[in-house]
């Protein structure tokens, strides 16, 4: 009796174990999975020593949609596990960015420099050193800080922020987008960066529903995934032959 009692409760627990693995795994590639799309391009910038595939604009999206995405949850609690996302891909940015920016150097011979101190617009996201990115992801955060802790009661900002915040990140594949119509070329974007776009973009909608996040997030989600679906339409326009080297 004591070895069948044992047995059914050893066979209730396998379910519940089985749940918690999974939940750790999706919580897993919540946190990283969004940073993994950015390795073949971070290698492939390496590998050719050329930035021009590659748009800086998507990291300008997501530096800004997540470091609002961070005040939104001061106003509107949240899953932690999108929390520790957001810091993540905030530092994968800032890498492409250092690699981006140690390439120019390296490859420019002018002498013309532009920072982020001479509030030069025309020059706005293309300085010189990488030290001008950080200092503008500092002052927008301390503004960012400064407001939200000044209409942090005012429940219109609160979701008015994780709007703007999620509608930023959607539009995270329209820089690539402009750029690949502008150029009429794929030549240069890695495409495997593309199709992990694509299919994170899946993972994280679907996660996004189950868990019953704010309606913004999921809004996200399905925007991103129609993006991503026009720059593979671009890839099969253009042509293979652009990008062939590049896959």
């Amino acid at each position: 009796m004591v070895a069948m009692a044992d047995a059914e409760s050893l066979s209730e627990l396998r379910p519940d174990l089985v749940w918690l693995f999974l939940s750790w795994v999706a919580t897993f590639f919540m946190v990283f999975g969004g940073a993994v799309p950015y390795i073949p391009q971070y290698r492939e910038i390496q590998r050719s020593g050329n930035t021009e595939g590659f748009s800086t604009h998507v990291c300008l999206v997501l530096l800004v949609a997540n470091i609002l995405r961070l005040f939104f949850w001061f106003g509107r609690h949240f899953e932690v596990t999108l929390i520790w996302q957001s810091i993540v891909l905030i530092f994968t940015m800032l890498a492409l960015l250092h690699l981006c920016c140690d390439l120019q150097q390296s490859s420019t011979m002018s002498t013309s420099r532009h920072l982020f101190t001479d509030f030069d617009p025309r020059y706005f996201w293309a300085w010189s050193r990488f030290l001008d990115y950080i200092q503008f992801c500092l002052s927008f955060t301390m503004v960012c800080l400064l407001v939200t802790y000044l209409l942090i009661d005012s429940q219109l900002f609160v979701e008015t922020l994780g709007f703007t915040a999620v509608l930023i990140e959607a539009m995270l594949g329209v820089p690539q987008l402009c750029r690949n119509f502008k150029n009429k070329s794929t030549a240069g974007m890695s495409v495997k960066m593309v199709l992990m776009w694509t299919l994170g973009d899946i993972f994280k909608t679907a996660y996004f529903i189950i868990n019953a996040t704010p309606v913004q997030f999921w809004i996200c989600g399905a925007l991103q995934i129609c993006i991503d679906v026009a720059i593979f339409f671009q890839v099969f326009t253009y042509g293979k032959g652009a990008h062939e080297k590049y896959s």
